[in-house]
């Protein structure tokens, strides 16, 4: 086992209408908004674990889930889970975007995982 660990974790879920989410989780769940980039949100649940919801419009992203370690060392923990046969959907690279550097993979399951580290100063979000 390795002492490196995992900073926080987000689960990525994809909507078309990131409003009437924003109106559930923030205003009846009373989930603070801990990140907002536009076309994804960010909510704290509890202490490092955060949902997340992403915009999007095409077809078969309604009910897809994307497991997010957040992490410094993203290098790192992408050649260990390749090296376990996971399989590649995209190597590391920045998202300028979202202002990160990520790389996407499927566990043994078959769910995406991503690994990243935030750019974004606004991140990690304040107690």
């Amino acid at each position: 086992m390795t002492d490196i660990m995992f900073d926080s974790q987000i689960t990525f879920c994809y909507t078309e209408d990131i409003s009437l989410i924003h109106d559930f989780y923030h205003t009846v769940m009373e989930l603070p908004m801990v990140l907002d980039q536009g076309g994804c949100r960010i909510y704290r649940v509890a202490g490092d674990a955060y949902l997340g919801f992403c915009t999007s419009k095409r077809s078969g992203c309604r009910n897809t889930v994307t497991i997010t370690l957040v992490t410094d060392n993203v290098d790192f923990w992408f050649s260990k889970a390749k090296a376990a046969g996971c399989k590649v959907i995209r190597e590391p690279a920045a998202t300028t975007e979202y202002k990160i550097y990520n790389c996407f993979l499927k566990d043994p399951a078959g769910y995406t995982l991503e690994i990243q580290r935030f750019e974004d100063l606004r991140w990690p979000p304040e107690e």
